[in-house]
């Protein structure tokens, strides 16, 4: 065999940077590197792609068994792959079996006493992680949003604050209510600065903190960005709030995207059944 394995040290890097997790690079990486393998059996070649070998290789995979679920998830490889090395011409319209979505289930949030365990031991972290978990569990802002953040986009105001994030996805601003306990943390953690960097979190080497290095911080803590995102999301919707407004702080530019919130997750599946069988 010609090449069986990539050199994929750039595309860890470029994962990496984009928030994933050592799982999910190894994962992308193996994915890769079978469709690789794949490719020189067939006569082609990892570094000269074209979208007939995408296409070929999604038959190739329903063909041998595989399901549609299996599929997506080496689909959304390749695609990340394409994007590294700026080849996303190859992934268009690319056919593949439609893989069946449950989306009756809201997304995996934190239980109460997760929550509260997170809050507890990001405290016991220090003021930085206090700091970055509570911007992120009470504005529900994605990583990538909160490592842009300057210290002028944040309010400190003794009665009210706001987090103001310039660039969100799909390029639209907005700006989110900032709760009294995250505006207590975020002042702590400044009085600790004495560097004259604008970001608002900065690593100990006083450079902006990237999404990678945020990420490290949550995983040290057992959970994970987008559960606590989830989360914030997911308390809203319990208190009553609307979901245009859930949308609005959220930055989702498709309310459909946020009604998932509003829809029963496994736990309340799982008491609504052991309150008449259990």
């Amino acid at each position: 065999m010609k090449k069986s394995v990539v050199e994929l040290n750039g595309f860890t890097r470029y994962l990496e940077e984009q928030g994933k997790s050592a799982k999910t690079i190894a994962d992308y990486k193996r994915h890769v590197n079978n469709f690789a393998a794949w490719l020189t059996e067939q006569g082609g070649d990892i570094d000269t792609l074209t979208r007939h070998d995408v296409q070929q290789y999604m038959k190739y995979l329903e063909n041998i068994g595989n399901k549609a679920a299996t599929i997506k998830v080496k689909y959304i490889a390749i695609t990340t792959y394409a994007r590294y090395i700026n080849r996303s011409d190859i992934i268009e319209n690319i056919r593949r079996p439609e893989a069946r979505q449950n989306r009756n289930i809201a997304p995996k949030s934190l239980a109460r006493n997760e929550y509260n365990r997170l809050l507890r031991e990001a405290e016991r972290e220090g003021a930085r992680t206090a700091a970055i978990v509570y911007t992120l569990l009470y504005t529900g802002l994605r990583v990538s949003e909160l490592v842009a953040l300057n210290i002028d986009d944040v309010k400190l105001g003794e009665r009210s604050g706001s987090v103001t994030v310039r660039n969100g996805k799909g390029q639209v601003a907005r700006t989110v209510p900032l709760p009294a306990e995250a505006r207590h943390h975020i002042r702590q953690y400044l009085a600790t600065r004495t560097d004259d960097e604008p970001a608002l979190f900065v690593s100990n080497y006083k450079r902006r903190m990237s999404v990678r290095s945020i990420q490290r911080v949550i995983d040290k803590l057992g959970t994970h960005p987008h559960a606590i995102r989830h989360t914030y999301a997911r308390r809203l919707v319990e208190a009553g709030t609307d979901i245009a407004t859930v949308a609005e702080l959220m930055g989702h530019t498709d309310i459909n995207v946020t009604r998932r919130y509003a829809k029963p997750d496994m736990n309340d599946l799982e008491n609504a059944v052991a309150k008449v069988f259990g």
